[in-house]
């Protein structure tokens, strides 16, 4: 074997093999929504309601949306809070009871888009709410 020939062999492998086992993730990972309140499946009392989605990587808030789907099936786009750590969006909404769908789209600083549905009821004032 020739030095070059042994050269093409294993520079390519010591490549391979730290993508392979994910050291570059940060690089490749996408937003990923870890917690929300209101809780996917979740229920809240009607009224002012304070919205929090943590993902599991750092958010350009200007480039992401909220959309929040009313039981009446009209949707509000929600302003997104601008305080608070770089991995979590919040607002508030004033609810009726009824069943909602809020919809994230976010773009993470790694620069991917990810989409997802948050659904949720909101329970008349004073009625008991369940966690999921």
């Amino acid at each position: 074997m020739t030095f070059s020939w042994i050269r093409a062999l294993v520079l390519p492998a010591a490549v391979a093999v730290p993508v392979a086992l994910g050291l570059p993730a940060a690089a490749r990972a996408h937003a990923i929504l870890v917690e929300s309140q209101p809780a996917i499946g979740g229920a809240v009392q009607a009224g002012p309601v304070a919205v929090s989605l943590r993902y599991n990587s750092r958010i350009d808030r200007a480039r992401s949306r909220l959309t929040l789907n009313r039981p009446d099936k009209t949707q509000a786009v929600l302003p997104i809070g601008t305080d608070g750590p770089d991995d979590v969006l919040t607002t508030r909404a004033e609810l009726s009871p009824g069943a909602y769908v809020l919809r994230w789209q976010v773009l993470a600083v790694d620069g991917h888009i990810t989409r997802g549905d948050v659904p949720f009821t909101v329970a008349p004032p004073g009625a008991a709410t369940v966690a999921p």
